[in-house]
């Protein structure tokens, strides 16, 4: 378990590292485009960033997560009971019953699924946001070139014998509008990427989780008493179920 945890965790790293060397490659490029426009792009960039911090975090909180489990099901007991997402399940199956009900196999691993999603919902949202504001980037850009352009042939003058030089110099402020279009674009959309990727890691580390609860509690489920001795003469049945 906690082998699988590391090597999605090197996953992701080292898909960060391959994004830092091809930073590094064409930073050039990448600052010219990012400098097009200081406030999307640079917002788009901030919100990236943050959510690859978050992906990162999140993986680190399923460390303990992952340890309690593995020392679990290798039958280690005295061991501190994770913080968040199985805490619930530890301590009721600190109690170690002999039999877990159907019913109650199916309300646990459902209780689980949700903290997962929880977990998961806010690096959706960024995702998502990375997106809108890539798209936000693209309309301003547009209306500022269709603003630009329109200024540019409202002041226009046939008659001027420097009507080229006046064209080339309105030009700027369509040109400047459509540069914002496209690199906020550009930037969203690749920022979404690779928040995919880091979520589908993450998502891959949840699913390892699951399976490996559901497969322990899987083989002590049933759906018969469970027979034990009481104090006195050994031959009464008691019913235990979580």
């Amino acid at each position: 378990m906690t082998n699988q945890f590391h090597r999605i965790l090197n996953y992701m790293s080292l898909f960060i590292v391959i994004l830092a060397v091809l930073f590094g490659f064409f930073h050039t490029a990448f600052l010219q485009m990012a400098s097009t426009n200081y406030i999307i792009n640079g917002i788009i960039i901030g919100v990236g960033l943050f959510g690859i911090g978050l992906c990162f975090y999140e993986m680190f909180r399923l460390l303990p997560e992952y340890r309690w489990l593995n020392a679990y099901t290798h039958g280690r007991r005295n061991i501190k009971l994770p913080p968040y997402i199985l805490r619930q399940i530890a301590l009721v199956l600190q109690k170690r019953p002999c039999r877990i009900y159907t019913d109650t196999l199916s309300g646990m691993l459902e209780m689980v699924a949700v903290r997962f999603d929880d977990t998961l919902e806010s690096i959706r949202y960024i995702t998502n946001t990375l997106i809108f504001l890539g798209l936000l980037g693209t309309f301003w850009g547009l209306v500022t070139t269709l603003g630009g352009f329109h200024e540019l042939i409202a002041g226009l003058n046939i008659n001027d014998a420097d009507v080229m030089t006046s064209i080339q110099n309105g030009l700027s402020g369509p040109l400047a509008g459509m540069a914002t279009a496209f690199t906020s674009s550009l930037l969203g959309l690749g920022a979404s990427l690779i928040m995919g990727f880091l979520s589908h890691m993450v998502g891959r580390a949840h699913s390892a989780i699951y399976t490996e609860i559901g497969d322990y509690m899987a083989a002590h489920t049933h759906n018969v008493k469970c027979d034990v001795p009481n104090n006195n003469n050994g031959e009464s049945n008691v019913k235990h179920k979580i």
